[in-house]
């Protein structure tokens, strides 16, 4: 039992440095070597664990998809409006990509190297999916104008791997409640809510004060 739980607890640290050198380096850039180093293993005590990169890859692809799946069933339930739904999603989402080093590199990973999803769910093209099915269910029930489902999936997208690498506030320091104002910004102007036109006016008078 000791053993076994020693040994999960090697493969969570090797999928921990996979993740981080598949989300800086992509997939052709990063190597096992690289991998073992951040682990402090030898690489052929890596291999007794994943035998290879490819294989480590789509471990962090299938776990990402289990991640999304559990995302979407907690958020998109009976009863709640899907504006609610993509609002809540989105803002989940945004979140995690910047916390959760696993997501981040599978959500790379299935953009950098579609081969890799070959026979495995593509957590980048669930997303997608997901998120333009959520907009278009919000503009049927009137929560969202007439605009492109795919478009506003896509620039949704867009400004969450964006934020990725943007600071927000002094000196480079990250302010949660500030990005959550931005996200709500973003996304009550694509809800065509008059609120977010009053807010972004408000917010720049007082930047002016």
């Amino acid at each position: 039992m000791v053993k076994q739980e020693r040994a999960r607890r090697t493969r969570e640290k090797v999928l921990d440095a996979a993740a981080e050198e598949f989300a800086v380096q992509g997939y052709s850039r990063a190597t096992l070597n690289a991998v073992a180093a951040r682990t402090g293993m030898t690489k052929g005590a890596l291999y007794g664990h994943f035998a290879s990169k490819e294989v480590l890859a789509c471990a962090l692809l299938a776990q990402s998809h289990e991640v999304w799946e559990e995302m979407l069933l907690t958020r998109n339930a009976p009863g709640v409006t899907a504006r609610t739904a993509l609002e809540t999603l989105v803002l989940d989402l945004a979140r995690r990509l910047k916390a959760d080093v696993r997501l981040r590199a599978a959500m790379r990973l299935a953009t950098d190297c579609p081969s890799l999803t070959r026979g495995l769910p593509d957590v980048s093209k669930d997303v997608r999916r997901d998120l333009v099915g959520l907009v278009r269910r919000a503009q049927q029930e009137g929560g969202m104008p007439p605009r492109p489902p795919e478009l506003v999936a896509q620039l949704l997208l867009t400004a969450m791997h964006g934020a990725l690498h943007v600071s927000f506030g002094p000196a480079g320091c990250t302010d949660a409640a500030a990005w959550e104002s931005v996200w709500q910004l973003l996304l009550d102007a694509l809800a065509g809510d008059p609120r977010s036109l009053s807010d972004g006016q408000a917010a720049e008078g007082s930047a002016h004060t």
